[in-house]
């Protein structure tokens, strides 16, 4: 074989596994189904059955527009700060998105917890040392906490308020803006308050988000989640001091 037959083959041969190449590529980034784009499309309705686990519970039933989480003991979510200890056990049920701008609402009941620290709620789960969440804690007869963590870079921190003991249902609104987040809450589903403001350096692109129960001491409980439901973002743009001029 002549070197310049030689080198026309190999020209070749380069030519069709680049374009192979470039075909798997393209496969790779169709395969992505966005869970917000889908559930937009078909009014907010989030289809249950394509939510994937990052850790199963003790025990779960998804029915109709239900999911009930039975709870294992020593389940949490937590890094490090104050305590020095690291919790990233707690089942987390979530759906993955590409958009910038939605919000996500759900109804948490939690009648049946009744031991320290039993909780459900919203999370955004993205790895071990970054995720956010909102949830009431119970803490015993006479208050417990309604609250939320941010962990970034693997340090949690924790803001709460104390509510009423007697409060056994509650809904959530996750609201995304770019890489900011808005985590809000309703005792009645349609006037909602804020809980949390956050940036999350890692969650400035895709992010999987959804709900998560646990229950940290030695006790197990059932949490119901009902009126999941996916819409354009309820946190409008801000309307006051105009962002500064980068140079």
């Amino acid at each position: 074989m002549k070197i310049k037959d030689f080198l026309f083959m190999a020209a070749v041969a380069t030519a069709v596994l680049a374009g192979c190449d470039s075909n798997v590529k393209e496969t790779q980034t169709t395969d992505f189904v966005d869970d917000v784009k889908l559930a937009l499309a078909d009014s907010g309705r989030i289809d249950l059955s394509r939510l994937q686990w990052t850790r199963e519970p003790a025990g779960y039933e998804v029915k109709n527009d239900t999911i009930m989480i039975s709870t294992a003991p020593h389940t949490d979510l937590w890094q490090r700060t104050y305590y020095h200890f690291q919790n990233d056990n707690a089942p987390v049920l979530q759906m993955k998105t590409r958009e910038k701008f939605f919000s996500f609402v759900v109804k948490t009941d939690f009648t049946q917890s009744h031991q320290r620290f039993d909780q459900c709620g919203i999370v955004m789960y993205l790895d071990s040392e970054n995720w956010l969440k909102g949830s009431v804690e119970y803490e015993n007869d006479e208050f417990q906490h309604l609250g939320s963590v941010v962990t970034n870079k693997g340090y949690s921190d924790w803001a709460t308020t104390a509510i009423a003991a007697d409060v056994k249902t509650m809904w959530y609104r996750f609201s995304r803006r770019e890489d900011d987040y808005c985590i809000e809450c309703s005792t009645n589903g349609v006037d909602f308050s804020q809980m949390r403001i956050c940036h999350m350096p890692a969650a400035a692109e895709e992010i999987s988000f959804g709900i998560y129960a646990c229950s940290p001491e030695e006790s197990s409980f059932t949490a119901v989640f009902t009126d999941l439901k996916v819409s354009e973002c309820m946190w409008k743009a801000h309307d006051g001091q105009q962002p500064d001029e980068t140079n």
